[in-house]
């Protein structure tokens, strides 16, 4: 099972660490490394929270997310992403900002590549942190049986029945970010990329729940035309191409879920080395592990198992979508995201393990054999 799903991450890895010695010698060598170390770290519940999407997605979604997914992981956000921001922030041609990023100059320096991308954190992080805010809200405002902190969700669940109160929350902080943190001259820059956040956030999840629920009514539509009989051709054709669609927008959710965490490796990165080509190995590498990951949640059923870790990886989103917020103004090290990430993670976990003994006490069965598991994560 780990030679299986992993398999591929270390490949890229012996490969990348390759390109990096040859590319860098033993300071590229070192600092591809310390990125891969630093991705993984900084995106780990980013894995718990893909894989409780891509739990419900066939096979064939969940090979597309390790193949073209990773493409786009690696050479979009980690290689292409920059490059636009910078072309578009610069006025610069395609061709233009890669002679640029090539050049290797300091992020202090004016008009370098790496300064340039630092000077268009501000609507970057907007973008990022309010998707991922709006995640995070639409999370602890809905009632569910199973609580972690429940002395703090229940009643948060009890204040979202209000109808949309996730907007209006996610509205009023973008509205302290972009008028007591961000500079006078990117107001405006950061008021449109939250707003457009929060918009992609809306409007990709919306459909992906509106498919889903179509999906659902076509099911049952399913089962009554099998009683009657005839028809069932049709039905059946309608109830795959709905599939289809529902899964393909849960696979552009995962996407644009993936690029609003890598939002901040990607800058934070320009902290350690201004070498566009080393970012780009080093966590390009470490998104890899972290898509292998995801899968090997899903095959091993661990958020069945550990019922409190979505909620950590959820919590964990909330304070990287604070964090990204904050730095619109503020520094904050690359570190401390990691740590705090790791934190509620484990947290939840020790949770979930301390959950499960008593539960074992109590009955006296294993609560993480296959039978407890949901029969459609246990298939995967």
């Amino acid at each position: 099972m780990l030679l299986r799903t992993f398999g591929g991450s270390f490949a890229v890895t012996a490969v990348g660490l390759l390109l990096a010695f040859l590319y860098g010698g033993s300071t590229g060598l070192a600092v591809a490394a310390i990125l891969i170390v630093l991705e993984i770290s900084v995106s780990f519940d980013n894995a718990v929270v893909n894989a409780t999407v891509l739990g419900e997605l066939s096979a064939f979604w969940q090979k597309l997310f390790l193949t073209l997914g990773v493409l786009i992981a690696v050479f979009g956000m980690r290689l292409a992403f920059p490059l636009i921001i910078v072309g578009i922030t610069a006025h610069l041609s395609p061709a233009e900002a890669v002679h640029l990023a090539l050049e290797k100059g300091s992020v202090h320096e004016p008009g370098s590549y790496a300064n340039l991308l630092h000077e268009a954190h501000p609507a970057i992080a907007a973008f990022g942190g309010m998707f991922l805010l709006m995640l995070f809200l639409d999370f602890i405002f809905e009632e569910r049986e199973i609580t972690w902190l429940s002395w703090l969700e229940r009643p948060l669940a009890r204040i979202g029945k209000l109808d949309q109160l996730s907007v209006v929350v996610a509205s009023v902080l973008l509205l302290i970010s972009a008028t007591q943190l961000a500079p006078e001259d990117k107001t405006v820059s950061v008021l449109m990329s939250g707003v457009l956040g929060m918009v992609t956030y809306i409007m990709v999840n919306g459909l992906s729940g509106l498919l889903e629920d179509h999906e659902a009514a076509r099911e049952e539509a399913e089962a009554e035309a099998a009683e009657v009989g005839p028809g069932r051709g049709r039905a059946t054709a309608q109830l795959v191409a709905k599939t289809g669609k529902a899964a393909f927008f849960s696979f552009l959710y995962l996407e644009v879920l993936d690029a609003s965490f890598s939002f901040d490796g990607v800058i934070g990165a320009f902290a350690i080395t201004s070498d566009p080509i080393i970012i780009a190995i080093g966590l390009g590498v470490g998104a890899m592990y972290i898509r292998s990951l995801t899968v090997f949640l899903v095959r091993k059923g661990t958020l069945s198992d550990y019922v409190y870790l979505e909620h950590g990886a959820l919590w964990a989103i909330g304070s990287l979508a604070v964090l990204l917020l904050l730095t619109i103004r503020y520094e904050i090290p690359e570190v401390v995201t990691g740590l705090i990430g790791v934190g509620f993670i484990a947290a939840a976990l020790a949770s979930s393990v301390r959950r499960n003994r008593r539960l074992d006490g109590a009955d006296g069965t294993p609560t993480g054999s296959p039978s407890d598991r949901d029969p459609a994560t246990a298939a995967v």
